[in-house]
């Protein structure tokens, strides 16, 4: 992938370059100095060598047409039909950027007959230029006609200038630096020249030059059309380049292909992706806001639904918890469901887990050890020895709120509800990197776990803090051990077997999340890998009937879209981004971004207000959009390749410090709003 980014930066810089500097308003400074009086003499085509400077004009009678820039695909192919037309032979200066656009042009430029010169690569003003951007501006041009149509040339204009006199100043360094390459120069003879004396005549290619032309051919005293070569009677100043000269041509039209194709691509790509962006955002608050106003009507403790007071089984599966295991029990302990049956599966831990929770003097609580053998594992160790019908599983780094076990078991007041998720929150969020994951469980996570309610198509249930009907749970086959997300894949199964799944925001858990780079980077790694296994273990959801088909339908292809595709392409447009910043209309390009960043600032302002927290942490949001979300993206890459190689990814664990209930102890949970 970053072979693909350098590539395509590569030649997005290489197309910006050419493409400003073409598109570029060229102007010219002063000239200081006149052009040497041996140059001054009237006619058009110069030879310098050395010192010594050789000028020539066409003989009486003979008019050679001369065109800069293009070739153009609109007015090149009109102009050479007139030439045809009249049996007239010119000469083209050709742009080598247009060159390396329109080769077919140029071979049929050499087909019928007529002449090709240099006007530089991009047509920039070379009097302001050094001798490596002068060289360079020549050397791509020949590239560029060996590319396009196996030839090069020896004959050069300099852009902005037209008769001799106007290559003074800087234009004369320029002049001599191309004779130095073995240029002949060609300028123009005057306005006021007859074609009976013979001429130099220069033209753009455009409207005016086509009827000027025009007009020319038809001028009696002129008894000869011809290119420039042809009239001083010298050789042409085309010749065939060597086999290796070619393949170095096809590989720079190459290059401005992909960068022009890629930006033509790009803009299309960010103006729907944009759009579906913001049309995805419009629908997280539209739906956020719909479930807010249904809470009061339609979830438990409404008046016609029973309230949830049976007793609860609690599993707990930790390996090498002794951290955080302890406030996670007692926790769990000081809950106002007093009816608790909590389970703590020690898999396999060499640290002091397992001794930590025993020491904890209450017979509610429970340990199982078993030798390691994975989360999965643990749980249905775990789920062999429950008494319980409702069983509701947590990590060992999660520390709860007092009402955060009643309120999730709420919704299973409804006979069709299998499985509720909680509210999950960032304990440790002191830090930059804590923040960050703060906001994105606010306005990833908890946002779109309220729409995916109102969707009917919740992909997961956290492993931090969810309710399960146990006989759900033994329908499905207990918890999955075939990926690496074993609460998507459990998630995923029980929609398929017609359970529903909900979100119950009340129900609030703080948790440990990574506090280094790295432990994140490899959290997400299998959090993103485990999901595409278990996205491909149930895909053939999309194609079922009812409650399972639109899981699949919906929830599916969501995740499929814009947590797999799009995160594919975000940092080919992060370069693109970065290309309209330098190339394009920075002011627009800068708007844009800033209005995409209030647009997100307020929808993330809007998450934070529904969980109860504070708008001050917004302010890290602009940091987060250059750094953790290109992080995030890199991630999905990386799992998409693992995926595609078909590797098998470990698991990885996090090493806890205990720091799930930092948030609790600084200050008091805030409930979500809840609209009456």
């Amino acid at each position: 992938m970053i072979i693909v980014i350098s590539a395509v930066a590569t030649a997005l810089i290489f197309e910006g370059w050419t493409t400003h500097e073409v598109a570029a308003v060229q102007t010219r400074k002063p000239c200081t100095t006149p052009v040497p009086k041996a140059a001054d003499t009237g006619d058009p085509v110069l030879s310098i060598m050395g010192d010594r400077i050789q000028t020539t004009a066409m003989p009486a009678g003979t008019v050679a047409l001369t065109y800069d820039g293009g070739p153009d695909p609109v007015w090149t192919p009109r102009l050479l039909a007139l030439l045809r037309a009249h049996k007239a032979h010119a000469t083209f200066f050709l742009s080598g950027a247009e060159a390396a656009r329109e080769p077919a042009l140029v071979r049929r430029i050499l087909a019928e007959g007529h002449e090709i010169g240099s006007n530089t690569y991009t047509g920039s003003d070379l009097g302001q230029a050094g001798a490596a951007r002068t060289r360079l501006e020549l050397s791509l041009t020949q590239t560029a006609l060996a590319g396009s149509a196996g030839i090069d040339t020896k004959m050069v204009r300099l852009p902005l200038t037209s008769q001799v006199e106007t290559m003074c100043g800087g234009e004369w360094t320029a002049a001599r630096r191309a004779a130095a390459e073995g240029y002949v120069l060609v300028a123009a003879d005057g306005p006021l020249r007859k074609p009976q004396q013979g001429l130099v005549r220069q033209f753009s290619q455009n409207d005016t030059a086509y009827s000027q032309t025009k007009k020319l051919l038809r001028d009696p005293r002129a008894k000869k059309f011809t290119t420039v070569s042809a009239g001083l009677g010298s050789p042409t100043a085309n010749e065939p380049v060597t086999t290796m000269s070619r393949w170095e041509g096809k590989a720079l039209l190459l290059v401005q292909t992909v960068g022009h194709a890629f930006v033509r691509a790009m803009s299309w790509i960010l103006l729907i992706g944009g759009s579906l962006a913001l049309l995805r955002l419009g629908l997280l608050l539209l739906l956020a806001r719909a479930h807010v106003r249904r809470i009061g009507r339609a979830r438990p403790g409404a008046p016609w639904l029973r309230e949830v007071n049976e007793p609860v089984t609690v599993l707990v599966p930790a390996y090498n918890e002794e951290a955080g295991i302890e406030a996670t029990v007692l926790s769990l302990l000081d809950s106002t469901h007093q009816q608790l049956q909590i389970l703590v599966i020690d898999d396999g831990s060499s640290d002091r887990t397992a001794e930590i929770a025993r020491s904890i003097p209450d017979n509610r609580v429970m340990v199982i050890r078993q030798p390691n053998a994975g989360k999965a594992a643990a749980l249905n160790t775990g789920l062999a020895h429950t008494r319980h019908n409702i069983v509701v599983m947590v990590d060992a780094d999660t520390v709860f709120e007092p009402d955060a076990i009643h309120r999730l078991i709420q919704p299973l007041a409804h006979a069709a509800v299998g499985a509720v998720s909680g509210n999950t929150r960032v304990g440790n969020r002191s830090r930059l990197l804590g923040k960050w994951q703060h906001l994105e469980y606010c306005f990833g996570f908890n946002l779109d776990r309220r729409m995916f309610e109102m969707l009917e198509c919740m992909p997961t249930v956290p492993g931090a803090i969810g309710a399960f009907r146990r006989d759900a749970l033994m329908g499905v086959g207990g918890v999955s051990e075939d990926t690496l997300a074993e609460d998507t894949d459990l998630t995923m199964a029980l929609w398929r077997a017609g359970w529903r799944v909900v979100y119950e925001e009340s129900a609030i858990a703080w948790t440990e999340v990574p506090s280094k780079l790295g432990q994140l980077w490899r959290q997400r790694y299998r959090w993103c890998y485990g999901t595409l296994q278990a996205m491909w273990k149930h895909r053939r959801a999309v194609v079922e009937l009812g409650p399972p088909g639109r899981f699949g339908r919906r929830g599916l292809v969501y995740l499929a879209f814009f947590q797999i595709l799009l995160p594919l392409f975000a940092p080919i447009v992060d370069v693109f981004a970065l290309y309209g910043g330098l190339f394009l209309n920075s002011a627009q390009s800068i708007l844009i971004w800033v209005g995409f960043l209030s647009v997100q600032m307020l929808g993330a302002g809007y998450a934070l207000k529904l969980d109860g927290e504070r708008l001050r942490t917004l302010w890290v949001m602009p940091l987060q959009l250059f750094v953790y979300r290109q992080l995030m993206y890199l991630v999905t890459i990386q799992s998409v390749v693992t995926a595609l190689l078909g590797s098998r990814l470990k698991w990885h664990r996090m090493q806890r410090s205990g720091t799930a209930g930092q948030q609790v102890l600084s200050e008091p949970a805030r409930k979500p709003v809840q609209l009456k």
